[in-house]
Formats: C-alpha cells, sequence, structure tokens
C-alpha cells in the first residue's frame, strides 16, 4: 500500500507539472522562474535537513559534482525545458522529456562505463520513431516552425537533465545522500540560472498574483520536493529500474490534462507515435527476462 502511494503521488505531481509550467510563463521570464522555483525548493530542503540534523558538510571534490549535478539538471535542463514550452503544448514536452530513459543509458556507459543492454538500443530506436511520427507535420514542414522548436529545445533539454542523472550517480557513489543532493543540487542550479538572467540582461522582477505565485509553490513544494521524495523513496524501496517507470505514466496524465486544457489536437501519427514513445520507454527499463516470460505466456 505504501509503494502503491508513492507512485501515484509521483505521477500525478510530475504528471501536473507540465501544464503548470505554463501558468508561469507571465511577464516574468522563464529563466528567473527556473531560479525562483529550484530556490524555493532549496530552501525547503535546507530547512529540512538541518532540522534532522543531517550532514551538511562536504568536502571541495564532492562539492563540484553537486554544482555539475545541479547545473546540468537544476540550470541547463530547466531552463531549455521552460523555453520549449512556449512552442509546444506541455504534454508534447511531457514525451519529448520521457526520451530520458534511453539518454541515462547511454550516457552512463558513455562517462562511466556501463554497458547498453540491446533492450536499451532497441527502446531508444522505437522511441524515436515515434517522436517524428508525433511531430510528423512540423518535420515534413522542413522549416523552423514552433513545433520543431520546441521538440529540438526538449530533446537538448533531455540530454542535459541525463547528463545530471550521470552526475546524480556519481554524488550517490561518493556517499552523498539524496536530501543533500538535491538540497545543493537545486541551490547550485538556482544561483546558476540567476547569473544566466542577469548575463543575458534581465533584471529582478515578480508577479505577486496568484495566479503566478501558486504554480510556483506548487512546482517548488511539490513538482520538485516532494515528488522527487516519493520517487527516491521508491528507488530505496523497490529498486530504480522499476521506480523509473513514473517516467513512463507521468507523461499519459500530461497528455490528457493537455488535451483537456490545451486543446491538443489528437491525429492518428500523433497516437500512434505518442504510443511507441511509451512502449520505447518500456523496453528500455523492462528487464529482458521480463519480456521473455510474458512473450512465452502470450504465444
Amino acid at each position: 500500500m505504501v509503494n502503491l502511494l508513492l507512485y501515484s503521488a509521483a505521477v500525478l505531481i510530475w504528471g501536473g507539472t507540465w501544464l503548470v509550467i505554463k501558468f508561469q510563463l507571465t511577464q516574468v521570464s522563464p529563466v528567473l522562474s527556473v531560479a525562483y522555483r529550484f530556490g524555493l525548493a532549496a530552501a525547503i530542503l535546507f530547512i529540512f535537513c538541518l532540522s534532522t540534523r543531517r550532514n551538511l558538510r562536504f568536502p571541495a571534490r564532492q562539492q563540484g559534482f553537486l554544482a555539475l549535478y545541479g547545473g546540468l539538471i537544476f540550470c541547463c535542463g530547466y531552463v531549455l525545458c521552460y523555453q520549449a514550452s512556449i512552442y509546444i503544448t506541455s504534454g508534447l514536452l511531457a514525451i519529448v522529456f520521457s526520451l530520458i530513459q534511453a539518454m541515462n543509458i547511454l550516457n552512463l556507459r558513455l562517462f562511466l562505463g556501463r554497458a547498453v543492454r540491446p533492450r536499451a538500443v532497441i527502446g531508444g530506436l522505437v522511441g524515436l520513431v515515434g517522436l517524428c511520427l508525433a511531430f510528423r507535420n512540423e518535420i515534413l514542414s522542413f522549416s523552423l516552425t514552433a513545433g520543431v522548436k520546441g521538440l529540438l529545445l526538449g530533446i537538448v533539454a533531455a540530454y542535459f537533465a541525463s547528463l545530471g542523472n550521470v552526475a546524480a550517480v556519481k554524488n550517490d557513489a561518493n556517499g552523498v545522500p539524496v536530501a543533500q543532493a538535491n538540497a545543493f543540487g537545486m541551490a547550485y542550479g538556482a544561483v546558476f540560472t540567476l547569473g544566466l538572467h542577469f548575463l543575458l540582461g534581465g533584471r529582478l522582477e515578480i508577479d505577486v498574483s496568484i495566479g503566478y505565485l501558486g504554480p510556483l509553490l506548487y512546482l517548488a513544494v511539490f513538482g520538485s520536493v516532494i515528488a522527487f521524495g516519493c520517487y527516491f523513496s521508491l528507488v530505496n524501496r523497490i529498486g530504480a529500474d522499476y521506480a523509473a517507470y513514473c517516467a513512463t505514466l507521468s507523461p499519459i496524465l500530461a497528455m490528457m490534462l493537455s488535451w483537456r486544457f490545451e486543446g491538443y489536437v489528437w491525429t492518428l501519427p500523433a497516437l500512434i507515435g505518442i504510443v511507441a514513445v511509451l512502449a520505447g520507454n518500456v523496453i528500455v527499463l523492462t528487464p529482458g527476462r521480463v519480456i521473455r516470460s510474458h512473450l512465452k505466456k502470450a504465444f
């Protein structure tokens, strides 16, 4: 029952964050909104760590990896993600970002020397074909339309987040607990993002309307603190392989919300493509022995 509650919370929260990001696209710069989100989330996590007397002292080398983790995911990844949300619906962005599962396996091979299993290659190719079908009209137009911009930004955002996941694996190997890693990572990400905002000529501003502050609080508290807490609790309870299915289920909810609130129009190629992307993720995440067992039962 506890595992089901953790799973449900992570899927429901993450499935809704993609649409909520759209509400932050007000007069406040998307870059500054990312800094606010993770700055607030980091503050909450540091308060939690201090109140529970968790160690917050790590040597300079570990701080370097924590900064790399935060810069890749909570700065580069999410800044590009917010930019992509300007051009495509939240549901499609969630589908694009779900390719991170295949990217993780490839990057772990590239940077940490971990073996790449055949199912990762097959699932990645299935997901790539599905993505081409989902964005068929935009790709066939051979021009840099809004849809293509969103697609490209989303893919690059997912890749940066995947590189951040490699850094997270390194932090775990260095003995940095999840709560502290996320506290420092989000803090570094917020600082880097704020610096980027000023570097681009931005100024400090805030939208005090409930329409902006409400989504900001939801994304910081639920989307960044609680959902990650539920997810990593699942990792500890049932293992990373099965916990990762959260990233496959949440885009389904995101697409339903996009259809309901953003007027996403379903087409047959897009539907087939989205199903293919999700199927590719399942192939990537499902151990070969489980697939073979199901095939034997079916045939």
